[in-house]
């Protein structure tokens, strides 16, 4: 049911987007980008309970890694966006290892460093990162055999659309299978995990690394919708932002976070043309979510759906008596 609702979701948003505004569209197509990235961060959070203070580095190593292709390399669009994530994967890979020597607050500090030291690199080679100022007029060249429907707004929806849709189904798949039944285990209890003979640091670190990959994918979407890349995006407040998110959405769940990136972003939003004081009123709703429904906005919603039949299935025999 939750996967035909999933599908019925994906298929409204392509059916009305060509009817909404310039500004709806952009606005969506950011929202679903940080919904992309919220999910990424969930393998880790909710399917492993490894928590982060840095995933902003997935991000920022992939908005730059295709901001560079794509300036210096003149690769179409999509083939720009995989070789950005790619090089960004290959660097994950030892930013993992790193990280995963250590467990618990440690492990979320190592995280929050290697953060802070990209931000800081970006300052150190200005000549080809563009320093404070970033990098501006990036483009979005065609597609392959000159394929220019992703250079509109519409055309560029849509692949993020189909990016989204990809890395959730490729989600799905990889922590409903044997590899997701360990990173589950080792969530629940990691001393027992090793018991059973299991490497557990060798998950962490896949885990670690393909978070960081679809973490990418997301940065990298960004660079053309937005055309320009700038420091802030390896800051330690847009990993408070996309952690915010995956709790606000429903750690564990996958679709939760993509959800609580979507209301985030619109909330922030419409709170900000509201009113000056819409960060308190911001934090307020935050606090809410925390202290009266941890289990967030998915899980709000599938505790509805499973409440309804059960009262019904109880108020059937009231009805024939």
């Amino acid at each position: 049911m939750r996967r035909l609702a999933s599908i019925g979701v994906v298929l409204a948003l392509c059916a009305a987007a060509p009817l909404a505004s310039p500004f709806t569209l952009t606005l969506l197509t950011e929202a679903l980008i940080f919904g992309l990235f919220a999910m990424s961060l969930d393998l880790m959070v909710g399917y492993t309970r490894l928590y982060s203070f840095g995933h902003a580095a997935a991000y920022g190593l992939g908005a730059y890694a295709t901001a560079l292709m794509l300036l210096h390399f003149q690769l179409p669009l999509p083939l720009g966006i995989l070789a950005g994530v790619a090089l960004s994967v290959v660097i994950a890979l030892p930013i993992a290892w790193v990280c995963t020597k250590s467990t618990g607050v440690s492990f979320a500090m190592l995280t929050l460093a290697f953060a802070q030291l990209g931000y800081a690199m970006l300052y150190r080679f200005k000549d080809i990162t563009g320093g404070s100022d970033g990098i501006g007029g990036i483009p979005r060249p065609p597609g392959p055999l000159g394929l220019a429907v992703f250079q509109g707004k519409l055309g560029y929806f849509y692949l993020v659309v189909g990016c989204l849709a990809g890395s959730y189904l490729l989600c799905r798949m990889l922590v409903a299978s044997p590899f997701g039944a360990v990173l589950a285990g080792i969530r629940e209890n990691d001393a027992k995990m090793r018991a059973l003979g299991y490497n557990t640091r060798a998950y962490k670190w896949a885990v670690v690394v393909v978070a960081y990959g679809f973490g990418s994918l997301a940065g990298a979407l960004y660079t053309p919708f937005a055309g320009f890349v700038a420091p802030e995006l390896f800051f330690w407040l847009v990993s408070g932002r996309v952690l915010i998110m995956v709790i606000v959405g429903g750690a564990g769940t996958l679709i939760g976070p993509i959800i609580g990136g979507v209301f985030f972003l619109i909330l922030e939003h419409q709170l900000s043309e509201t009113t000056e004081l819409w960060p308190l009123i911001f934090g307020t709703v935050f606090i809410a979510f925390v202290m009266l429904a941890p289990e967030g906005i998915w899980g709000l919603v599938t505790k509805y759906t499973r409440a309804t039949p059960a009262r019904a299935d109880a108020e059937a025999p009231r009805a024939a008596a």
